[in-house]
């Protein structure tokens, strides 16, 4: 493969909150996950030190909550204040303590030096209780709600920039499912009152790549928007044990990747507001979360018992199921929004801690999964101006309909930053960098990869990381080893 990267040809500036998360109060996330009182890991507030200190080292820029799913029936006032009110979660199916709220979000995004990013109810909520909330975060000291915040935790106000409306509201697993002219309606009501307790917060609206839906979204409500807010995952396991191989993983990348940016970008260009909203890809995975039972909870000889749709979810953290495949996948979409940071300015992998995570918890520390470090290498090393390239010769799968290399070339204070994945499971792939007015002396290899496409880290097994080569001088070419994630530092 040969690239050619022209210095001035620049695609645009990569936000870093391209590198984002989301955590949910599903099973482990939250509870036994970062939040674990009683633990010896945990600090005197109850969050875990070693997951706290992980997530600092991939720079983790802003951080998606409470929901996902859970948030369509979830009332914020019952998690905040001394008096806390257990309720039963209708999403999970599960007793929610209401012991992680607001006030503990915002610390814990306080401790790993990140934006919160709430996403507020808009299934059973309304739009009165989604400004409330705005209003216990940012306001100084006005109102009831910002009141009781500085009696329950902060007399500062919190500040929060980033706000969604709704999580997939347009889906009929969703509690509170609405149809696209309720949502317009609603959204449209929803960003007017929340606006009006706070002008400066940002906000986005649960979206898909659907025409009608974004129509009548931005028709509604597209001036009060900054966002919108789409979601993709690309493998469901049938039992939580069969998974897609590397070879079908790696089927999924490509052009695959980038659809639903491709269709949303067109709805926004033809409506005039590309320029206004960004796109924020604020749930996103390879794989799909396991959790059997509990969407339609009735089968033929009655329903499903409480053991039937929690014991399954405990699938999710076998951690053998993350390998190679789901570090190169991960990778190839990150680059896929890198080229069109234009109008993708965020993206939360989902979740952060356990269940599909790229951090996964025991009693004794931590596993990081091989996403977890490809996190470490874009979050660290990748610069902010993304730029165009031409490329020739590019290998092609054994198919002919995609190629077996994804490279993004972008340029930092001190040189270039190159993303370049071999996505080939058996041979290794020869790039060439060829840089127009510019000189390059040397470079360094940062590469992730283990011993096969299956490896993984597991309790006591580490087999998948970062290795890092020595400067030397730059040939115009460099070698991928096989099933790896890379970024070449060029100076």
């Amino acid at each position: 493969m040969q690239i050619t990267v022209d210095n001035n040809q620049i695609i645009g500036k990569a936000d870093k909150m391209l590198y984002g998360h989301f955590i949910e109060h599903f099973h482990r996330q939250i509870y036994g996950g970062l939040f674990d009182v009683g633990s010896p890991l945990s600090d005197e507030d109850g969050f875990r030190t070693d997951v706290i200190a992980a997530l600092r080292d991939i720079r983790v820029p802003v951080l998606r909550w409470p929901g996902g799913c859970f948030v369509s029936a979830y009332n914020w006032k019952y998690g905040v204040g001394k008096e806390r009110r257990t309720a039963f979660d209708k999403a999970w199916r599960v007793e929610e303590p209401n012991t992680f709220g607001t006030d503990e979000y915002i610390k814990f995004c306080r401790k790993i030096g990140c934006e919160p990013y709430i996403c507020t109810n808009a299934g059973t909520g309304t739009a009165e209780e989604m400004s409330d909330w705005v209003e216990y975060c940012n306001i100084a000291n006005e109102g009831f709600f910002a009141k009781w915040r500085a009696k329950n935790a902060s007399k500062a106000p919190y500040g929060v920039k980033y706000w969604s409306i709704g999580n997939e509201n347009w889906g009929g697993h969703e509690v509170g499912a609405k149809t696209s002219e309720q949502w317009g309606a609603l959204v449209r009501e929803a960003a007017k009152m929340m606006h009006r307790v706070d002008p400066s917060i940002e906000l986005s609206a649960a979206s898909i790549a659907d025409l009608d839906w974004n129509l009548n979204l931005l028709r509604s409500a597209g001036q009060l928007l900054d966002w919108v807010s789409i979601h993709d995952y690309w493998d469901f396991s049938p039992d939580g044990v069969q998974h897609a191989s590397y070879e079908e993983v790696i089927a999924k990348t490509g052009k695959r990747l980038s659809r639903s940016i491709d269709r949303v970008r067109s709805y926004l260009t033809a409506l005039e507001l590309h320029d206004k909203i960004k796109i924020a890809y604020d749930e996103w995975n390879l794989r799909g979360w396991y959790h059997p039972n509990v969407m339609n909870n009735v089968h033929r000889d009655g329903y499903y018992s409480k053991e039937e749709y929690l014991a399954p979810r405990d699938r999710n953290d076998d951690n053998k199921v993350y390998t190679m495949a789901d570090a190169v996948f991960s990778a190839c979409f990150l680059n896929t929004c890198l080229r069109n940071c234009d109008i993708v300015g965020m993206a939360c992998f989902s979740p952060v801690v356990n269940t599909r995570g790229c951090i996964c918890t025991h009693k004794e520390g931590i596993v990081l999964r091989p996403t977890y470090y490809v996190f470490y290498l874009f979050a660290n090393l990748l610069g902010e101006n993304v730029l165009d390239v031409w490329n020739a010769d590019t290998p092609l799968s054994d198919t002919g309909d995609m190629e077996m290399s994804d490279v993004v070339v972008t340029r930092t204070k001190e040189g270039y930053a190159v993303s370049a994945i071999n996505k080939d499971a058996e041979n290794e792939c020869e790039i060439g960098l060829r840089f127009l007015d510019a000189e390059i002396s040397k470079c360094r290899i940062h590469c992730l990869n283990g011993k096969s496409k299956n490896s993984y880290n597991d309790i006591g097994k580490t087999e998948v990381g970062i290795s890092v080569s020595e400067w030397t001088k730059f040939g115009g070419k460099v070698t991928l080893p096989p099933h790896s994630v890379n970024v070449i530092e060029l100076v």
